[in-house]
């Protein structure tokens, strides 16, 4: 397997220049172990996953961190939290040392390192791969094959079909973590959820909504909700507040982090079917979104990155806000370019406070006009605007 180069090696290089630990977090199987041993390759590597590295660990936590002088990768640390104390020590006494460690439960992860290594380490998010890193594969797909083969390195490294790998990822990981951590007995109930879930991408969350459909209480959707956001499965995007207007909506938008496990929780099989679904406008729109955060998370930064939407049906797909001000994108699925699609933004300044650096239309078709007041801007070269913003 080819190795592909991701957009966060500089900052974790970076990172690793003044900080002794290292904490790469984000959802299983996006390419944690395999960047880090390509950064780290001189460091011993060991995962608690292994049952008898964890034992070891566990059993006699000195001895085992005392492997390497140099350096240490502890993959799925979360599962032995007791080390982080450990390593707390090492490193208090020898800064020179360096700890990689990686996992896939943000809110396990974050509550040990908050309580041993506060300013000791650097903490940063692997997603599933971007546009820019696959760009090869994804301008060799079409749009409906991009969605449907997510972004996951399985499929665009492995070249593992995302009808095989998408089932397996969801029975292995998503209702096993889950069922470990939550100890969830209805498991139909919960995959009922998962795949209501799906079929809301780009809506507003409302959890009593969901709560009388699966038939469960609003407290269960709420705590399964958690559960998959610190498990980097779904993502909500809050609204933006800063703004003239006070007939707001104050509920998050969902997504979620891969389309290809949204497909396969929509029970679409094929790029095919895709193309008829209703469903394919959200699941563009869960790929624009997740580009857009991606490169800042890439970048060590938060996501700085919202929705607009009033009483009055104004809305714009995604705000960014940055240092400079805010960039405003509407998200169209079409191939066919239309007038209308730059109403919302030509009006931005009535719903947005400050300077507004940048707007821009991201769609399927070919035709481009990065010159305007409004870009217009194939889908494929979002970068080029994200990387300005």
């Amino acid at each position: 397997m080819e190795y592909i180069s991701r957009n966060i090696e500089p900052t974790v290089l970076e990172m690793a220049k003044y900080f002794s630990v290292i904490v790469i977090t984000g959802p299983r199987q996006s390419g944690k172990t395999t960047l880090i041993k390509h950064l780290f390759n001189e460091y011993l590597q060991f995962s608690m996953e292994d049952l008898h590295v964890r034992e070891f660990a566990e059993q006699d936590p000195v001895a085992f961190l005392e492997q390497n002088k140099l350096g240490m990768i502890i993959d799925e640390v979360q599962r032995v939290p007791s080390l982080m104390s450990y390593i707390q020590g090492i490193v208090d006494k020898d800064p020179s040392r360096k700890f990689i460690l990686s996992g896939s439960s943000n809110f396990t992860m974050l509550q040990s390192v908050t309580q041993s290594l506060a300013g000791r380490a650097a903490i940063l998010e692997l997603l599933p791969m971007s546009i820019p890193e696959i760009g090869d594969w994804a301008s060799s797909h079409t749009l409906d094959e991009l969605i449907f083969g997510g972004m996951y390195p399985a499929v665009c490294a492995q070249k593992i079909p995302p009808e095989l790998a998408y089932p397996s990822y969801v029975k292995t990981y998503l209702e096993r973590d889950v069922r470990d951590i939550l100890r969830i007995s209805n498991l139909s109930a919960y995959e009922k959820f998962l795949k209501l879930c799906a079929g809301r991408i780009g809506s507003l969350f409302v959890a009593s909504q969901l709560a009388n459909e699966v038939g469960v209480s609003v407290n269960t959707i709420k705590s399964w909700l958690s559960v998959l956001q610190s498990s980097y499965v779904i993502t909500l995007l809050p609204p933006y507040y800063e703004n003239l207007s006070k007939r707001l909506i104050k509920t998050p938008k969902l997504y979620f982090n891969d389309t290809g496990i949204a497909c396969y929780l929509l029970d679409i099989e094929s790029p095919q079917q895709l193309a008829r679904d209703k469903m394919r406008g959200p699941l563009f729109e869960n790929l624009i979104v997740m580009e857009a955060i991606k490169n800042r998370t890439n970048q060590g930064k938060s996501p700085n990155a919202y929705f607009y939407r009033d009483s009055n049906q104004n809305e714009i797909d995604v705000l960014l806000k940055n240092g400079e001000g805010m960039t405003g994108i509407e998200i169209k699925s079409s191939m066919t370019y239309h007038r209308d699609f730059e109403q919302t933004l030509r009006n931005m300044s009535k719903y947005v406070i400050g300077n507004i650096q940048k707007r821009a239309v991201v769609y399927a078709g070919q035709m481009e006009n990065k010159l305007g007041e409004i870009q217009l801007i194939n889908y494929l070269h979002l970068n080029e605007l994200l990387c300005e913003t």
